[in-house]
């Protein structure tokens, strides 16, 4: 069983990884760590610690990064996830459960040293918390078990980036933390656009969730609706699914198609936030990329079968052998 800490904002998208984090038979989830993103800190540490109480869950919650490691905190995207983040649902946000008083780079730091080799980061964010962990802490890079990410755009079969042509949000809202990520002798797994964007939940699999999914399938429902609504725009009845998809490769990783090489992230100009992998099969004079470690880009995915696991956690009852798919 893995051990994973997830790294998230929640955010419509980072509340639906959560709930399949936790109800997944494969997966301990140990801690919850906040960042800035989908909304400032201090609202998306509030529905970390609301999605804690709300669906009992274990996991301590520690806050994390406010901004990026350089320059300030891109605006909301209130447009997208709503005023409280949460697709604006009602919140009761009474007795709401303490966190953890650690920062979140610091909670990364003990348990990974606590754990050695049987941590798996998963973020779903920007990279702020992993990179502030690394800078205090270098040597957690040799006890992590595993970093998987969703992030990024590599503009396979066509598909870029969704802030700027050449630019996923996470990775632009902290360029210069992903650099440090993807450049530090850990492995790491990118789940970017290029394979969430064939992962949807359509009208059939939302309504199938409403009426069989119990509480935490209605709840993905209701606080995604302002969500759908944003997707029409790009033709979609429903919506892409990223943050999940990240957490279905952990759930599943044989679902994916992986490609090896370093990745470098663009920190400045005009494709600042550009995610770049070197293509071993090609011969390029020596430069930066030789001298970053080789890191997995996923760069295909059975998507009819993540999303039956997807369903299939929160529907045991209807899809028992989903759940167990390697």
């Amino acid at each position: 069983m893995s051990k994973v800490i997830f790294d998230t904002d929640p955010g419509v998208d980072d509340a639906a990884a959560l709930l399949f984090l936790s109800a997944c038979p494969n997966i301990r989830l140990v801690g919850i760590t906040t960042v800035f993103g989908n909304s400032d800190i201090e609202t998306v540490t509030r529905n970390a610690l609301y999605l804690k109480k709300r669906f009992s869950i274990a996991a301590p919650v520690a806050k994390g990064a406010e901004g990026p490691l350089v320059g300030q905190a891109a605006a909301v995207p209130a447009h997208i996830h709503g005023q409280n983040g949460l697709g604006d649902i009602e919140l009761d946000e009474r007795a709401l459960p303490l966190r953890d008083e650690r920062p979140a780079h610091r909670f990364i730091i003990d348990m990974v040293k606590a754990n050695p080799g049987e941590i798996t980061l998963l973020a779903v964010g920007r990279l702020t918390n992993l990179a502030l962990a690394l800078k205090e802490a270098p040597e957690i890079a040799s006890l992590v078990r595993e970093v998987v990410i969703m992030g990024g755009a590599f503009s396979i079969d066509g598909h870029n980036g969704n802030v700027t042509p050449v630019a996923e949000a996470n990775i632009i809202g902290d360029p210069h933390a992903a650099d440090e990520v993807f450049s530090a002798a850990w492995p790491v797994t990118a789940i970017g656009l290029d394979v969430t964007r064939k992962v949807v939940l359509g009208p059939a699999e939302l309504a199938r969730l409403e009426t069989h999914g119990g509480a935490a399938g209605r709840f993905i429902v209701d606080s995604s609706r302002g969500y759908r609504l944003f997707h029409k725009q790009f033709g979609i009845d429903g919506y892409w699914v990223h943050d999940s998809t990240a957490a279905i490769y952990l759930a599943s990783p044989g679902l994916f198609r992986l490609r090896k090489g370093p990745v470098r992230v663009v920190t400045e100009g005009i494709a600042i936030g550009q995610t770049i992998q070197r293509d071993w099969s090609k011969i390029y004079p020596a430069g930066e990329w030789d001298m970053a470690p080789d890191q997995n880009v996923a760069i295909d995915v059975d998507a009819r079968r993540a999303v039956d696991l997807l369903l299939g956690i929160h529907m045991p009852s209807l899809t028992p052998s989903m759940v167990s798919v390697k």
